[in-house]
């Protein structure tokens, strides 16, 4: 396809990334220069989770969209920024040696000691997690440490920008909080030099001919003047959101959904300072299992590590991708599917148009350049054929897989082999602690062993769709006849409980892959036996 081509198609797609592209588009044609801004921050008062990575992987995305809309012929860059000189509020539930934090309380991120004994404190640990976790994924993006900008003078300019316009500050600001906070707020928030702790008090005086601001040191009850440059003050978040848009020349972020009052004050503080506020959107909130919205201070949810312990890089992104202004539980049972949804999509790449394919969401992860697709079994086939045989390592996993796929190994298939890595241990941390296995009911049991016997008289070579057809014909019985669906035959249809049943009796698990595909994987005669320990333990 020819770049013009493709830009053609790219500016009518109604994929989301080009819809956020074309904001900035049109941004540029209102004020056209020749480097747009990407950005995205990171609070690291406690360990990244996964919605860290959703910001910058959905950023990314907007990012190589808009390359495609302009030809690739604006420079851009993504900054990934920590707001890393914030004060520590409270001692995350998630991390060792809590006593020794709560000494550090109130200091910036950057001065308070490191849990972990790693680094030379807790923001410069909760950073290097960061990007090595982006490292891995393979952004491109340049990191930015907040602490670094205010105390190299970076944000100087800036800083006076927001002195001389105080006023205008305060004046956005104030009408948004509480009464007795407006008493005594000031968007600058002097560090003191006697404890190192970001403080909040009362500005006495503001003086921009000299770059100060005058406070009370709140245990002394001195007068302290102070510059706002040079890393002696930091701002409140909302204006240090603003002044970062303005000082670094931002063109888009995204935030959370619980963040559009404060886009929308910043915003204002941003125009205030003669700046113009980025583009962006709202996305939703991803939440834990009990439906609460995830927070790096407790560590509810999943974190990036537990996610690339069960899953490939490819499939979080798939996650992030989908419905980004959509709430979405983030916990462990999301992930089988959104692995093999990745992989159909891969596979549905190779049959779609030019058009189609930019709404792919595969185009999307790698950024124009889909790999093959080269899975021969899916992902809940392969967790459980591990239930099924209780299998502890990959050599008795790989066993079945090369009967059931004849010339596939590790070697030739080394994605496949590190989904096998996946597969087991999601089994062992999430299957194997929750077996259940359920007696079969009277009517339940006669249609196992029907189904044993017929099983028992087909031929070892039989395929999955013949194993699936006599599957199919064991289950047209009461109850599980489904008069409303009818097979390509005419037959009547087979509820869905027919095949829960089977995987609740045989497996003592909910549900699972398509039931003649695991037999012919795991093997005719093993599934006899199978069936045979299940009457055996209900008799």
């Amino acid at each position: 396809m020819s770049s013009e081509t493709l830009r053609s198609l790219a500016e009518q797609s109604g994929a989301w990334p080009f819809e956020e592209a074309r904001k900035i588009v049109a941004r540029l044609k209102k004020s056209p220069k020749d480097e747009v801004i990407f950005s995205t921050g990171y609070g690291p008062s406690g360990l990244p989770h996964i919605g860290t990575f959703g910001e910058v992987a959905r950023t990314t995305m907007v990012r190589h969209a808009f390359r495609v809309l302009t030809d690739d012929k604006i420079r851009t860059r993504l900054l990934a920024f920590s707001d890393d000189m914030d004060g520590l509020r409270k001692v995350p539930d998630n991390v060792p040696n809590g006593e020794m934090l709560k000494e550090d309380l109130g200091k910036p991120l950057t001065r308070v000691r490191d849990p972990f004994g790693t680094h030379p404190s807790f923001g410069a640990h909760n950073n290097a997690r960061l990007r090595a976790f982006l490292d891995t994924f393979g952004f491109d993006y340049e990191f930015l440490s907040a602490t670094e900008c205010y105390t190299s003078g970076r944000f100087d300019k800036a800083l006076l920008q927001v002195l001389s316009h105080y006023d205008k500050v305060m004046a956005v600001m104030l009408p948004s909080l509480r009464e007795e906070r407006a008493q005594t707020y000031s968007p600058f928030l002097p560090i003191s030099e006697r404890t190192g702790i970001v403080l909040q008090v009362p500005v006495t005086a503001h003086d921009p001919a000299t770059g100060t601001i005058t406070y009370e040191d709140p245990d002394t009850k001195e007068s302290v003047t102070t510059p706002v440059t040079g890393g002696r003050c930091k701002l409140q978040w909302k204006p240090d959101w603003a002044m970062r848009w303005y000082a670094l020349g931002v063109d888009y972020e995204m935030a959370g959904k619980d963040l559009i009052d404060s886009v929308k004050l910043s915003g204002e503080i941003n125009r205030a300072i003669g700046g113009t506020p980025p583009e962006g959107f709202n996305y939703e909130l991803f939440l834990d299992e009990k439906g609460q919205k995830i927070s790096k201070s407790k560590g509810n949810g999943l974190t990036i590590d537990e996610w690339l312990r069960y899953a490939s890089p490819e499939s979080l992104s798939l996650f992030m991708y989908r419905e980004p202004k959509a709430a979405k539980r983030l916990y462990f049972d999301v992930i089988p599917r959104n692995v093999d949804e990745y992989f159909q999509f891969l596979d549905g790449y190779q049959r779609q148009d030019d058009k189609q394919r930019l709404s792919n969401p595969v185009w999307h992860i790698h950024s124009g350049q889909p790999p093959a697709p080269d899975m021969p079994i899916n992902f809940q086939l392969l967790l459980t054929l591990v239930s099924s045989s209780n299998a502890e390592n990959a050599e008795t996993l790989w066993g079945f897989i090369a009967r059931y796929r004849p010339g596939v190994s590790p070697q030739t298939h080394p994605r496949l082999n590190a989904m096998v890595g996946y597969a087991l241990n999601y089994y062992r941390d999430f299957v194997l602690p929750t077996k259940s296995f359920r007696e079969p009911a009277d009517r339940e049991r006669a249609a196992l062993m029907d189904l044993r016997d017929a099983l028992s008289n087909m031929p070892v070579d039989a395929t999955a769709e013949k194993i699936q057809d006599v599957v199919y014909e064991i289950g047209r019985r009461e109850p599980f006849l489904d008069e409303k669906k009818k097979a390509k035959d005419g037959k009547p249809g087979v509820s869905l409980d027919w095949f829960n049943m089977l995987y609740q009796v045989l497996l003592g698990q909910e549900k699972g892959p398509r039931f003649g595909t695991f037999v012919a994987a795991y093997g005719l005669k093993n599934t006899v036996d199978m069936i045979d320990g299940a009457l055996a333990r209900s008799a």
